[in-house]
């Protein structure tokens, strides 16, 4: 039986008293925005309607003022305050999330050097994402230890020997020089071989609807329309430069082109709480914040390693779970992602360099 740790962000409001909400408000904050009745948000919330209701109360009483607005025969809806607590929420875990999970990965490592023998590990350095989220899953037959970085940050990591695996990303129809160079400084040798993981789709995110008719990366230079960007370290911002370049568009007239966020999730967490109009980021973040999503260009994501790694255990056991009908199941069912070519080795010169 496979035994792991997982860790989880949390946080609380306390008082000047010692008051604190209790945590289950955010889940059934949630579940309101999700289903517009109290009774429905509560069931999903596994707790009782009376319980979700003294949950609201204690809220109104902690903050003075109301986090939802129950309406005989219209439902329930969230104040402008309950959708702040949600936002704050979703953003608490965007932005930890990967963190929890690189701590997760390096202590289930060393608990389970203590309580059996290890199975074969594989070292995984990579840019985070939805498909590379499912990997521990699969995880059968070898230990992995994910530790999430940087494209460029994972590569160094590669070229010293401290992972056995780098994942990367670069535009399917699209070669960007500056990027292809970076890579290039950690890849100076021909024992390095490629393997194919998924496809995702970039693109604009915006709110429900699309109140402010965007329609591609020209809108961007809209004055009125705020942007949230990644860091300067990503590909997904290496992407969005080449694409600011060929549409003409100066990046320092952007609105908030100069606000980071660190991740897919915490973009799209970013524009559902009204922060931004827009953000940039794959479809699969926009899906789950119920964005709309404008479709803009195709990305390959790539694990890069040293043909030695190829004999080893443990990347025989990751080979024949990523190229499995499970795994490449699950992917389909990541809005944007295809498996296609999905665990192919190739030499760099063919899909990158």
């Amino acid at each position: 039986m496979s035994k792991r740790i997982y860790i989880s962000p949390s946080w609380a409001f306390h008082d000047d008293r010692g008051e604190a909400l209790n945590p289950q408000l955010f889940t059934l904050l949630s579940r309101i925005k999700e289903t517009g009745k109290l009774t429905k948000a509560a069931a999903l919330a596994n707790i009782s309607y009376r319980h979700g209701w003294n949950l609201l109360d204690q809220a109104h009483q902690f903050f003075g003022s109301q986090v939802v607005h129950l309406e005989k025969g219209r439902g329930a809806t969230l104040s402008p305050l309950g959708e702040k607590l949600l936002w704050a929420e979703q953003r608490v875990a965007a932005r930890l999330t990967p963190q929890m999970e690189n701590l997760a990965s390096e202590l289930n490592i060393e608990i389970h050097k203590e309580i059996a023998e290890l199975s074969p590990i594989l070292r995984l350095h990579a840019s985070h994402g939805y498909a590379v989220a499912l990997l521990p899953d699969y995880a059968l037959g070898f230990q992995l230890d994910l530790q999430y970085k940087s494209p460029i940050d994972a590569l160094a990591a590669l070229n010293r020997g401290a992972c056995d695996l780098a994942g990367i990303h670069v535009p399917a129809n699209l070669r960007i020089e500056p990027l292809i160079a970076r890579y290039a400084e950690y890849l100076n040798t021909k024992d390095y071989r490629v393997i194919r993981f998924i496809t995702r789709q970039q693109g604009l995110m915006v709110a429900p609807g699309n109140p402010h008719q965007v329609r591609g990366i020209q809108d961007l230079a809209r004055p009125a329309l705020k942007f949230i960007n990644r860091q300067p370290d990503s590909g997904t911002r290496a992407l969005l430069d080449r694409l600011l370049t060929d549409a003409l568009v100066d990046h320092t007239i952007i609105t908030g082109y100069l606000e980071e966020e660190f991740t897919h999730t915490a973009v799209a967490a970013f524009v559902a709480a009204g922060m931004a109009d827009i953000g940039f980021g794959v479809e699969a973040a926009a899906r789950q914040f119920k964005l709309d999503f404008i479709p803009i260009a195709e990305e390959h994501y790539l694990m890069i390693c040293h043909r030695r790694t190829l004999r080893q255990a443990a990347c025989q056991q990751f080979l024949n779970q990523i190229r499995s009908p499970a795994f490449q199941a699950s992917v389909a069912s990541l809005p944007g992602y295809r498996s296609t070519r999905c665990g192919v080795i190739e030499a760099l010169s063919e899909s990158l360099l």
